[in-house]
């Protein structure tokens, strides 16, 4: 399974676009600021998977801030991560994903990469889609994610 995350598009999707044509993924994570950039994606690659949450300049859409899924049997919590005030600090996000035992915690906002695994969950911000996006892997019961950038 190969899921791309992306956050922060805000109206720039040539990036997601040669993203999706370089790693053909099973899933797309869109975490907001620009949802409509996500919905552009589901009309180009009509058969892909797009998983959206509502970032802080998504007003006009109704889409929750926050969102659990599960993908085969990874718990993956995504929100464009302002409802944590990101900006300051992470320890609210962190603690959104141990409480909901999530696997994988995605948020953006700040659009600065980051992307570590601390204690059993993995953490990750793909930045800006301008410049960056995520990758999760999930191959033999095993998990790994990173940032790729321009």
């Amino acid at each position: 399974m190969k899921i791309l995350v992306f956050s922060d598009s805000h109206g720039s999707t040539a990036n997601m676009i040669d993203a999706i044509d370089t790693h053909d993924p099973d899933l797309v994570l869109h975490l907001g600021d620009l949802q409509t950039d996500a919905h552009e994606l589901g009309c180009i690659y009509p058969k892909l998977a797009v998983v959206t949450v509502a970032g802080n300049c998504d007003h006009a859409l109704h889409e929750p801030l926050q969102k659990l899924i599960q993908v085969d049997d990874c718990k993956i919590l995504l929100s464009h991560g302002h409802i944590w005030n990101v900006k300051s600090h992470y320890n609210s996000a962190i603690h959104a994903g141990h409480t909901a035992n999530a696997n994988v915690l995605l948020f953006g906002h700040t659009h600065i990469p980051y992307c570590e695994k601390q204690e059993e969950m993995w953490v990750m911000n793909p930045g800006t889609a301008r410049s960056s996006y995520g990758i999760i892997m999930r191959e033999n019961d095993k998990i790994d994610c990173r940032i790729m950038s321009d």
